[in-house]
């Protein structure tokens, strides 16, 4: 199978805003624009940031909304986190570790863009447990 690319097409409330929040701060690539939409490259997969009227209201904790990538190098997911640091970009959720010890261990930190749109960055230690270790029930951090 050739590879294949993720699309997601996500509110923003100014386009020139997201530009320079996924540009600047998280390093993606411009694409193509229109006065209501651009097309973003985060790590080869492409976002598109789609103008809306409508009011745009935070969720309250990360769940049930959010989107993001998953590195398949720790260093790959510092660099990011280094970037985001240097930037000062504000952290809605701080790097941590999740699962210590456990098949399912991962390090994990969340955004949150402008728009409210949350955006997690996560680094397996096991890769089987990206999609496999079904056995196992701890998804997520929900009390």
């Amino acid at each position: 199978m050739n590879p294949v690319l993720f699309h997601l097409a996500f509110p923003v409330s100014d386009i020139e805003e997201a530009k320079d929040y996924y540009g600047n701060g998280l390093g993606c690539q411009i694409g193509r624009e229109t006065s209501h939409a651009v097309i973003l490259n985060l790590y080869g997969h492409q976002l598109v940031a789609h103008l809306t009227h409508e009011p745009l209201t935070p969720q309250q904790g990360i769940y049930p909304r959010h989107f993001g990538l998953i590195f398949t190098a720790e260093s790959d997911w510092e660099t990011l986190l280094e970037r985001v640091q240097q930037r000062q970009l504000p952290l809605y959720q701080q790097p941590k570790l999740r699962f210590p010890g456990q098949i399912t261990e991962h390090r994990t930190f969340f955004l949150q863009d402008p728009f409210y749109n949350v955006i997690e960055f996560k680094f397996y230690r096991h890769t089987e447990a990206i999609f496999g270790s079904r056995e196992l029930a701890a998804i997520g951090d929900r009390i």
